[in-house]
């Protein structure tokens, strides 16, 4: 039998660009949430060698794909000379600021140290992840995160008082935000690029209260700045939510998804109906509990 494992996704309730480090990276602090709506991978030790497949025909399945990157560094790590196949059914859409891949990645690294009795330690598992890319340490574990660095230095933080019964309304709309173009794009917003430190723990604070009103006012995206610019339906989307309801809504990461916070599921669903009647059913549109 196959070892399966769901493979989730996260929004950003602040992403505090600080500015451009000597190595290239931005640096930043962000608080990720974990959502639940996910992928899943499949994991089937086999003799020897390498097999990456997934249900999305757009996505490669050799070393351009994360999942097959991260489980090769963990093959060569943990001198594993058996191979294994993989199967990577996506669900989450592609470049919409969800951070699907790095989930995948990080739920490849664990499902793979699972399938082969736990050969390396989460320490290693950690560096292996740093060495993949920016999110995937986050998925290592399954609590909201404050995350620093280029977004690498994770500390796991306690579930959120404001956010407990709440649901999530997300809205994919039909196109992707490249994530190297975003950061490049920030040059043109110099406040956006050099933001303040401290707004993250700002808004760890207000999610301790039940005011809405301060937590609206402490979430914060510096990646809006160009992708509003450009796509600027993604304000509207916004604009909509809040007049219908909406505790808060953001652009999650370098986008493109916008998400919303509402009291409930059914008060999520309500204005789910509204906006798909609205604006159209081409977007991609979930509603899940936080």
């Amino acid at each position: 039998m196959p070892l399966a494992k769901p493979s989730p996704c996260k929004v950003n309730l602040i992403l505090n660009i600080l500015g451009r480090r000597p190595d290239g990276y931005h640096e930043l602090e962000t608080i990720m949430q974990p959502v639940r709506f996910h992928d899943e991978l499949a994991f089937t030790r086999t003799a020897t060698g390498l097999e990456l497949t997934c249900n999305d025909a757009s996505l490669p399945v050799d070393g351009r794909n994360l999942v097959h990157r991260a489980a090769t560094a963990f093959l060569t790590a943990a001198s594993i000379s058996d191979g294994v196949k993989i199967h990577l059914e996506k669900k989450i859409p592609l470049a919409a600021g969800l951070g699907g891949g790095s989930g995948n990645a990080a739920t490849a690294l664990l499902g793979l140290n699972e399938l082969f009795g736990q050969p390396l330690g989460l320490a290693k598992l950690h560096e292996l992840a740093a060495g993949l890319g920016s999110d995937i340490n986050f998925f290592l574990q399954d609590q909201p995160a404050l995350a620093t660095g280029r977004g690498e230095q994770v500390q796991s933080l306690a579930n959120f008082p404001a956010l407990a019964g709440k649901a999530f309304f997300l809205i994919h709309p039909g196109f992707g935000i490249s994530t190297p173009w975003a950061y490049q794009n920030l040059a043109r917003f110099p406040e956006a690029l050099n933001g303040r430190p401290g707004r993250a723990q700002q808004l760890v604070s207000a999610l301790q209260t039940s005011d809405w009103a301060a937590i609206r006012a402490e979430m914060y995206n510096s990646l809006e700045a160009p992708a509003l610019d450009k796509y600027p339906v993604l304000a509207v989307f916004q604009k909509f939510l809040l007049e219908h309801g909406a505790l808060a809504t953001l652009m999650s990461g370098s986008g493109s998804t916008t998400f919303a916070l509402f009291e409930t599921i059914p008060a999520a669903e309500t204005v789910r109906e509204q906006f798909l009647a609205f604006f159209g059913r081409n977007c991609w549109t979930a509603v899940v509990p936080v």
